[in-house]
């Protein structure tokens, strides 16, 4: 699991401040009943989670991600995640350039994981198609690394995460390798499996993910299959959507609106 946020006693002008934010703000849910905890500085007493009133999982509209990074930097800066590192992401961006004459083998690069954005491509070439893929782990119901871990580090949350005890985890790599969507790596600092955690220190406060916040296009949503006025049930209704590699029968719970078949 993430680290422990320090917190430190807020003072006078941020307390006000924060109060004096909230009385101008919409929220709904959870975020509502903790705001006051938000703005005391003392988010981790909110009263009103419960894991058995959610199940969570996130929507990615293709259409709609510009591959600018900032997910990737909000991610990374959230949760601690080492940035000089080579292949240490929570999440990343992949670009494809798919030509429709050679569609099984699409061209695939993600400098840096996306952190820095992308460079603009110079004549892509006549019909090629050229989008984005945010990846995060996804979160499956029937998780593979949860399966092969030999300790038990890696669990299902009550309300669908797969986290990871990093005070029990042996750092054998099992779970990396089985993974089946690429989405684990070790810490280099602590010899510990790290990885998507759908900054559960922040759901579970009424927040909503890093990626999320950070996205200027409302590319991400973090969703709630368990609570009926959720919006993504409506998106699900009138959107076709898919996983990634379905044939491995994970249950991944991140869906893809536009997805290219090209897309592995």
């Amino acid at each position: 699991m993430p680290t422990a946020l320090k917190t430190k006693s807020p003072g006078k002008d941020r307390r006000s401040f924060l109060k004096d934010t909230g009385a101008f703000l919409m929220l709904t849910g959870a975020a509502a009943v903790s705001w006051e905890f938000v703005a005391s500085g003392a988010p981790q007493e909110a009263p009103n989670y419960r894991t058995s009133d959610h199940w969570w999982g996130m929507l990615v509209d293709i259409e709609k991600c510009i591959g600018c990074g900032n997910c990737v930097r909000a991610c990374k800066t959230e949760n601690d995640v080492p940035i000089d590192e080579p292949g240490c992401f929570r999440t990343w961006v992949e670009r494809y350039e798919v030509n429709p004459l050679e569609a099984e083998h699409p061209r695939v690069d993600s400098p840096n994981g996306g952190y820095d954005g992308f460079a603009a491509i110079d004549r892509p070439g006549e019909g090629v198609k050229v989008f984005f893929v945010p990846k995060i782990c996804n979160h499956c119901v029937n998780s593979p690394c949860v399966q092969v871990c030999p300790v038990g580090a890696t669990f299902d949350s009550p309300d669908g995460v797969v986290l990871v005890d990093k005070s029990r985890c042996l750092g054998c790599r099992y779970c990396v390798q089985a993974c089946p969507y690429g989405c684990r790596y070790i810490d280099p600092r602590t010899h510990t499996v790290d990885k998507c955690t759908l900054c559960y220190h922040r759901l579970t406060k009424g927040l909503t993910t890093a990626c999320c916040e950070a996205c200027p296009t409302g590319a991400r949503q973090l969703v709630d299959l368990k609570n009926p006025k959720d919006p993504v049930h409506e998106f699900l209704r009138t959107h076709k959507v898919h996983v990634l590699k379905p044939q491995m029968a994970t249950g991944s719970k991140v869906y893809y609106h536009g997805l290219d078949g090209a897309v592995r």
